[in-house]
């Protein structure tokens, strides 16, 4: 466990891997915390350095409730990527973390190899929508919004297990704060135009029964990028590295292997 200090406070980062490896960095979703790439983590190449980190406002990081612009993400992803990256590193985002990952690679592409955007888009939801979520939020905490997220996260087979509610917990049991300073930042981010002129290698990995980035919205962001890889994980929702890790992990092992020497 290692924090990075940043004006508003603290970013948690856990780093797994050799000292000195090439570097992957990992932003995670909304409402969920670095745990969210546990499975995956033990299928993906040994010899690589895998640098995760909490948002702003979720996981062990610190709250800035005033924070409202994707543009603060991103300089903390940035942030992260000076401090422990040892040159430049594959960035993988999934949902809002996958926006982060296309702003870091518009703002800053001498810091990245390659982008992994899972289950995610150049713009994602619209501005009413997010506003809906933020009042729901305000009203009864995350909690009174965690049913129908889950719903919208994974597909009938993993709404079935046992291991549903402990995803669950981790979303309800999110700063209310913290998550709805990043509900605005997303009713805010537009960056297809930007998205449309990243020169970089990029995979992009959609879930065909996912109901928060469905895989049409996902492929129309890869449809922007010249010579972007799409592929859609058939039985696997909004996260893919949860429900179905081989299957994820089967798509990005061989795209890090390719692109991390470049």
């Amino acid at each position: 466990m290692q924090a990075l200090s940043r004006p508003f406070g603290a970013i948690h980062v856990h780093i797994d891997g050799p000292v000195g490896a090439p570097a992957v960095v990992f932003a995670n979703s909304l409402g969920t915390d670095l745990r969210l790439w546990d499975r995956v983590l033990p299928l993906l190449p040994q010899n690589l350095r895998y640098i995760r980190y909490d948002k702003r406002g979720h996981g062990l990081s610190s709250i800035d409730a005033g924070s409202r612009d994707i543009a603060d993400h991103i300089s903390d992803a940035v942030a992260v990527i000076e401090a422990y990256a040892q040159g430049p590193s594959v960035f993988v985002g999934l949902s809002i973390g996958g926006l982060i990952a296309q702003g870091v690679a518009a703002a800053r592409p001498d810091l990245l190899r390659a982008l992994v955007l899972s289950n995610t888009a150049a713009k994602l939801g619209t501005a009413d929508s997010w506003r809906a979520r933020i009042a729901a939020v305000q009203e009864g905490g995350c909690d009174a919004i965690a049913d129908g997220v889950m719903a919208r996260w994974f597909g009938p087979d993993f709404l079935a297990s046992a291991e549903l509610p402990l995803w669950r917990n981790m979303l309800a049991r999110s700063s209310p704060q913290g998550y709805i300073a990043a509900c605005h930042a997303l009713a805010g981010a537009d960056l297809r135009a930007q998205t449309a002129q990243l020169a970089l290698p990029v995979l992009v990995i959609g879930g065909a029964l996912d109901g928060a980035s469905p895989p049409a919205v996902v492929k129309d962001t890869a449809d922007l990028i010249t010579g972007a890889q799409y592929h859609c994980i058939p039985n696997a929702g909004h996260l893919p590295c949860v429900e179905a890790p081989a299957a994820w992990a089967a798509l990005v092992s061989p795209f890090l292997k390719a692109h991390i020497n470049a």
